[in-house]
C-alpha cells in the first residue's frame, strides 16, 4: 500500500510498528539485526534476547540467555557488563544459537562502551577506570591503552583517519589518533556544561555530534577545519541518543523524557555568539549589581545581568524582556533576546528547522537503521519500541500504513 504523506509533521507522531514488552527490567540497549527483521536486547535482568518477527507480525524470542552480570551495552554482538570484562558471541545463521567466542579482560572497573571496527579488526572499549583500550578482534590481544581524564560515556571511530572521538563525564570531547600499538592526542573540545552522553560521527561531512546531560547537542566541524561549533537546543531533558541519516542530511536525537527530535541539517546554520563581559548594560548603560562605583556615582541600584542569545551582549532585564525562537542558531524554543535583536528577527527567521515527536516512554537508548528507515528505542519502562520513517524528508514525513 502506498505511503501517506503528511505535510505537517509537527502535528503528527511517527507510526509505531511494534512493541516488545517481555523484559523483566530496564532494557539498556536494543539494536536491529542487519538484513533481518530481528532485534537484540540487553536488560538489567541479566538477559540477552534475540527477537525475530513471526508470521503473526509480533516479535518472539528465539534465544533467551542469562548472563552472570548486568549488561549495559551491546555493539556488534559484543557485550559489556558490571564486571571489568566484555564478551564476544557468535550467532548462528538462523539466529537460534549464540555461542561464546572470547572474553576480553580489558579494564579494572565497569566497562561503559564497546565499539567493534570491522575494517581494522579492532575492538575499542572504555571503562570507569578511565582507560580507553583497543584489542585485535582476531587474537584478542590488547594493542594499546590511553588514560582519559574522566570515565567515558561516548565513543566513535573514523576508519579513514583512525581518529577516535571520546566523550567523557567532564563534558569534554577528545580526539585521539590510534595506531596499531600507539596513540597520540589530536585536540580536545569543551562546550558542554554537563557530561557527554552520546556521540555520532558523519564520515562524509566530517562532522561530529555530541549530546549531553545539559539538554544540548553540539555539532563540531572536524573536516572543514573551521573550528565551528553549532549548538542545537531542542530537548527538555538529558540527551540519550544521536543518529544521523546521511541520505537526507538529518540528525535524529532522543532524550530521557521520551522526546524524539528530527533536525534538518541541510540548512546553513549559525554559530551562537560568545557572551560578552560588561559591568553595565550594553544597551542602556545601567550598572550591574556588582558595579559599586557606578552605582554610587549615579545613585542607582544595580541590576541583574542577562545575555542576548542572538548578539551575545550583556543586557539588563528591561532591555531584554522579549523572547524568540532562533532556529538557524539552534534555538527551537524561545530564548531571551535584546529589544533590537527581537525587532530584526523576521517570521522567516523563526521558521522551525526541526520536528518534535513523543515516544511515550523514557528513552535510555536509540538505534536507527538507515536502509530500512526503522528506529528502535529502549525505555526505562522495560519496553522496546520500533518506529518507522519510510522517508526522512524535512517538511513532509511519509509513514508506512500498518
Amino acid at each position: 500500500m502506498a505511503a501517506e504523506i503528511q505535510p505537517k509533521p509537527q502535528t503528527r507522531t511517527p507510526v509505531l510498528l511494534n512493541k516488545i514488552e517481555a523484559s523483566q527490567d530496564v532494557v539498556n540497549t536494543a539494536v536491529i539485526i542487519p538484513k533481518e527483521d530481528g532485534v537484540i536486547s540487553v536488560s538489567d535482568d541479566r538477559t540477552i534476547r534475540i527477537w525475530l518477527k513471526r508470521d503473526s507480525g509480533q516479535y518472539w524470542p528465539s534465544i533467551y540467555h542469562t548472563m552472570p552480570g548486568e549488561y549495559s551495552s551491546l555493539i556488534s554482538y559484543l557485550l559489556s557488563d558490571i564486571l571489568p570484562v566484555f564478551q564476544e558471541f557468535i550467532l548462528s545463521e538462523d539466529y537460534n544459537k549464540m555461542t561464546p567466542e572470547r572474553t576480553y579482560e580489558a579494564h579494572q572497573g565497569k566497562v561503559t562502551v564497546v565499539l567493534f571496527v570491522l575494517e581494522m579488526e579492532w575492538v575499542l572499549s572504555t571503562g570507569q577506570d578511565k582507560n580507553l583500550t583497543w584489542h585485535c578482534s582476531e587474537s584478542g590481544t590488547q594493542l594499546g591503552l590511553y588514560r582519559t581524564i574522566a570515565w567515558v560515556s561516548g565513543l566513535q571511530f573514523d576508519v579513514e583517519t583512525r581518529h577516535a572521538f571520546v566523550g567523557d563525564h567532564s563534558g569534554q570531547v577528545t580526539i585521539l589518533k590510534l595506531e596499531q600499538d600507539s596513540c597520540s592526542l589530536v585536540t580536545t573540545f569543551k562546550g558542554h556544561t554537563g557530561n557527554v552522553t552520546a556521540l555520532c560521527w558523519d564520515p562524509a561531512q566530517r562532522v561530529l555530534f555530541s549530546g549531553s546531560s545539559d539538554h544540548s547537542i553540539i555539532m563540531w566541524d572536524i573536516g572543514g577545519r573551521k573550528g565551528t561549533a553549532i549548538e542545537l537546543q531542542g530537548h527538555n531533558d538529558k540527551v540519550q541518543g544521536l543518529c544521523y541519516a546521511p541520505h537526507t542530511h538529518q540528525l535524529i536525537s532522543c532524550s530521557s523524557d521520551g522526546g524524539i527530535v528530527i533536525w534538518n541539517m541541510d540548512v546553513t546554520r549559525q554559530e551562537t555568539p560568545e557572551w560578552l563581559d560588561s559591568d553595565s548594560c550594553q544597551k542602556c548603560e545601567q550598572p550591574f549589581f556588582w558595579n559599586f562605583k557606578q552605582m554610587w556615582d549615579s545613585k542607582k541600584i544595580g541590576l541583574r545581568q542577562h545575555h542576548c542569545r542572538k548578539c551575545g551582549q550583556a543586557v539588563c532585564g528591561k532591555c531584554s524582556a522579549k523572547r524568540s525562537t532562533i532556529p538557524l542558531m539552534g534555538f527551537e524554543f524561545e530564548v531571551r533576546v535584546c529589544d533590537s535583536c527581537h525587532e530584526s528577527i523576521t517570521d522567516e527567521d523563526r521558521a522551525p528547522t526541526a520536528t518534535f515527536h513523543d515516544s511515550k516512554h523514557s528513552i535510555v537508548y536509540m538505534h536507527y537503521e538507515p536502509t530500512t528507515g526503522w528506529l528502535l528505542t529502549s525505555g526505562a519502562d522495560k519496553v522496546v519500541k520500533k518506529f518507522t520513517y519510510t522517508q526522512l524528508v524535512f517538511g513532509s514525513i511519509a509513514f508506512k500504513i500498518v
